[in-house]
């Protein structure tokens, strides 16, 4: 379920450090010196991920505000609320309390999804063309070695920034990587870049990201960006966030949000046409 608490990454029975962190850690994804070099229009996903942010510290910080809310969801209950008890049957004036109480818990919800889900929804489905030159990334990669996206020049490359804590990476996992499987044959290349600077502070290990990505049979390369420096010159603020890398090593497309196997086949295929010298149109 989308709230604040799932838009900080925080456990809702998260104490007050741990979301005062979380919010730190997100807001400087979103540093005013990040933004003003974004994109108009990643800029503008930005800026409404950080009032976002802003309402969800808001709300959790003041330890009233934050009962409320948790009230409001479901997640505690009224001072003096007992569970209820079998009852022979309710009486007309309960049966109508209860019928209101329904409707304003229905009207509550929808304000809640209203400030809390719709914005992250619809930038699930953001995704900018660009034409930039992509960052230069070398970075030690799972299980040894290390990898070099100067290498991959006249292919088509995916970079995928995720983290095991990500809901949103978790469910695109299994598309990326049939992707992967049907089109790596015709020339695409899919590195995925974890964010493991975030997964130490997060008491994640090495270890326990290969054992995450076993789970989903994920073959495809993984740069551990240890120190967040690719992180940050990709600025990325959002997880998932991918950029498709055309031949040239220009940044084609950013996605922010979940990818599916046709949105990978379908970027792949105009580029690689592009590159051929035809025409997407």
């Amino acid at each position: 379920m989308n709230n604040y608490y799932s838009l900080l990454d925080v456990a809702s029975d998260a104490d007050q450090a741990t979301i005062e962190a979380a919010y730190q850690r997100q807001r400087e994804r979103y540093s005013p010196e990040r933004v003003a070099e974004m994109d108009a229009e990643l800029r503008a996903v930005a800026e409404e991920r950080t009032a976002a942010l802003d309402r969800a510290y808001s709300m959790l910080a003041d330890p009233q505000r934050r009962r409320h809310y948790d009230m409001s969801i479901g997640l505690a209950m009224a001072e003096g609320a007992v569970p209820p008890v079998v009852q022979r049957g309710l009486s007309s004036r309960e049966r109508w309390y209860a019928v209101g109480g329904a409707f304003a818990a229905i009207a509550l919800i929808a304000v809640i999804w209203l400030f809390t889900g719709r914005g992250e929804e619809d930038q699930a489905r953001a995704m900018g063309e660009v034409n930039r030159p992509a960052p230069a990334l070398t970075l030690d990669t799972l299980g040894g070695g290390s990898i070099d996206l100067a290498n991959y020049r006249g292919q088509v490359v995916l970079l995928n920034f995720w983290g095991t804590w990500c809901e949103p990476c978790r469910r695109e996992l299994p598309a990326i990587q049939a992707a992967y499987d049907e089109l790596s044959g015709q020339g695409l290349m899919v590195i995925g870049v974890n964010l493991t600077d975030d997964e130490i502070v997060n008491g994640e290990t090495e270890a326990d990201i290969a054992a995450f990505l076993a789970q989903y049979g994920v073959d495809y390369p993984t740069a551990l960006d240890r120190e967040g420096t690719v992180t940050n010159a990709y600025r990325v603020f959002p997880l998932p966030t991918s950029f498709f890398i055309d031949g040239n090593g220009q940044i084609r497309y950013v996605h922010i949000g979940e990818l599916t196997q046709e949105d990978v086949r379908a970027r792949f295929n105009e580029l690689k046409l592009e590159a051929a010298g035809g025409s997407a149109e």
